[in-house]
C-alpha cells in the first residue's frame, strides 16, 4: 500500500456511549479526519466489516453485546479481516483483560481520557503498519537478511512478521516457543531474532540465556517485544543478554527502527 496520511485514513469506531462518541468525533474533526463509521456494538461492527473494509477499527473494551477480547478474535479468525489493524481506548488497566489484546497484535491501547497528541501518534502507527517503507533498510542487503520470530500466540507472529515484510523482509521462520526455536537457531545461521518473553516450553530470558551461553550463534542480536510489565523480569531478561526490548503493542516505526539499528551494527 502507498503511504497515506492520518486524514486519508477509513476508521470504524465502536463506541456505545453517545457522549464518548461525540468527543470521539470532536477529535477525529480537529484531526482532519473525514472518513469515520460509528456503530454501538460489536456485531453491528463485525457486519460493517465486511460491508467495506476500514483503515482501522477502534473500540471501547466494554460493548453491550461483546466485550474488545472476543471482539479482536472474531476478526482474526476471520480471513476476510484478520489483518485489520486494531486500536482499543479504554480506562481499563487489568493486565488480565489486556494481555490478550497485546498478544493479538493491536496497534495502540489509548487511556480515557486521551490527549489529542496520543491518538495522533497511534493513527501514525497505523500507518506506519499498513504501509511499505522501502527505504528502511537501503543499507542492507535484505534478500540475504534471515529473522526468527517467536511468540505463542499466532496473531502476534503474524503481526510481527507483517511489519518485518513491509520493511522488504521476506526471509522469515517462525517458532511457538522458545524450546522450538532453539532447535531452529542449531540447525539454521539467522541475523536477527525476535521473541516474545511469557512462552511455555521455554520463555524469552531462557531463550536468550541459551543462544548467549551455548549456542554456535551467540552474538546474533536478540530483540524481546513483550507485554510483561513486571520490572525485576525485565531486569532479568537485560542481564541474559537481549540486545533490545520493545512493549506490547509495540509502534511498528519504534520497531522499525530497533531493527535497523539493530542490523546494521552486525
Amino acid at each position: 500500500m502507498e503511504n497515506i496520511s492520518i486524514h486519508e485514513l477509513s476508521l470504524l469506531v465502536i463506541e456505545p456511549s453517545g457522549v464518548q462518541a461525540k468527543i470521539l468525533r470532536e477529535r477525529f474533526k480537529r484531526l482532519n479526519i473525514q472518513h469515520t463509521r460509528f456503530v454501538d456494538n460489536g456485531q453491528a461492527a463485525l457486519e460493517a466489516m465486511q460491508l467495506d473494509v476500514p483503515d482501522l477499527v477502534i473500540s471501547s473494551m466494554y460493548l453491550p453485546d461483546m466485550d474488545a477480547v472476543k471482539l479482536v478474535h472474531s476478526m482474526r479468525t476471520n480471513p476476510t479481516l484478520q489483518d485489520i489493524p486494531f486500536m482499543l481506548i479504554s480506562s481499563e488497566t487489568s493486565f488480565a483483560m489486556l494481555d490478550p489484546l497485546k498478544q493479538a497484535g493491536i496497534i495502540a491501547i489509548l487511556p480515557k481520557p486521551f490527549e489529542l497528541h496520543e491518538l495522533k501518534q497511534a493513527l501514525s502507527a497505523t500507518i506506519d503498519y499498513i504501509s511499505v517503507d522501502e527505504e528502511a533498510l537501503a543499507t542492507i542487503d535484505i534478500d540475504q537478511l534471515a529473522l526468527l520470530v517467536v511468540d505463542d500466540s499466532a496473531m502476534a507472529r503474524k503481526h510481527i512478521t507483517r511489519v518485518l515484510n513491509n520493511l522488504g523482509i521476506s526471509n522469515i521462520t517462525t517458532a511457538e516457543n522458545g524450546k522450538e526455536a532453539v532447535r531452529l537457531i542449531e540447525a539454521n545461521y539467522y541475523d536477527l531474532v525476535i521473541t516474545d518473553y511469557n512462552m511455555p516450553e521455554m520463555d524469552g530470558e531462557a531463550l536468550t540465556r541459551h543462544i548467549r551461553e551455548r549456542s554456535s550463534q551467540r552474538a546474533i542480536p536478540v530483540l524481546m517485544v513483550t507485554s510483561e510489565e513486571s520490572g525485576s523480569r525485565l531486569s532479568a531478561v537485560q542481564q541474559a543478554g537481549v540486545s533490545g526490548i520493545c512493549d506490547k503493542p509495540f509502534d511498528p516505526q519504534t520497531v522499525k527502527q530497533m531493527i535497523c539499528s539493530l542490523l546494521a551494527h552486525t
